[in-house]
């Protein structure tokens, strides 16, 4: 991935869990982070994380993080203050925000810990930029658009590296395309909103408005 000029800085983040949703009962397994800067990768966050419960069957064969792994793990809120810490004041992105955020946001609270670093979404910013894809999960918009990955899929880490190539992508996407720069955190937030007809009005005055 080339260098670009640009101040896009954020870190991109991705949990595995025992299901769902905190808001029934599940917790975080692992955490992936990776903090991009002046757009490129710089730093690396990554923990499996103890959740004083048994994992399903289903999980262990999706993720293949075991129950024996988990065991040896640190516990979670050790983790949640290391993540803290990685995370600072930083911006946010993750490939499905909503379910990263409420995962984090639960377990924040968990060490009386309010978040207030603000998310973007990468997976609705790819939806309106590239509406042609065959779809926007995450695996089938990097074999799209041929980035780098080392075929682990599932893992925190590895989703976290491979969403933060697509984000690298789209920001030179977008200077190629559209001629802006520098593209930044909040375009890439405002985009993830812009209706899908009115894109194209919105990235062309984005551009106008950074000349």
């Amino acid at each position: 991935m080339p260098n670009t000029p640009g101040n896009f800085t954020a870190i991109v983040i991705d949990f595995e869990t025992t299901g769902l949703s905190p808001g029934y009962g599940d917790r975080t397994i692992e955490v992936g982070a990776v903090l991009i800067s002046d757009n490129r990768i710089v730093d690396r966050y990554q923990s499996l994380m103890n959740p004083e419960i048994r994992v399903s069957g289903f999980i262990e064969n999706f993720t293949g993080i075991t129950n024996a792994m988990l065991a040896s793990a640190p516990p979670i809120i050790v983790v949640m203050n290391q993540l803290r810490a990685f995370i600072g004041n930083h911006h946010l992105v993750a490939h499905n925000a909503g379910f990263d955020s409420r995962f984090l946001d639960a377990e924040f609270r968990r060490i009386d810990h309010t978040r207030t670093n603000e998310f973007a979404c990468s997976m609705l910013a790819a939806r309106r930029l590239y509406p042609e894809a065959p779809n926007h999960r995450l695996d089938t918009l990097v074999a799209y658009k041929r980035l780098k990955s080392d075929g682990v899929h599932h893992r925190a880490l590895a989703d976290a590296e491979m969403t933060a190539h697509l984000c690298l992508q789209m920001i030179v996407d977008l200077e190629t395309g559209y001629g802006i720069r520098p593209v930044t955190f909040r375009l890439i937030q405002q985009l993830a909103k812009v209706p899908r007809k009115k894109v194209h009005d919105f990235l062309s005055k984005s551009a106008c408005r950074g000349k």
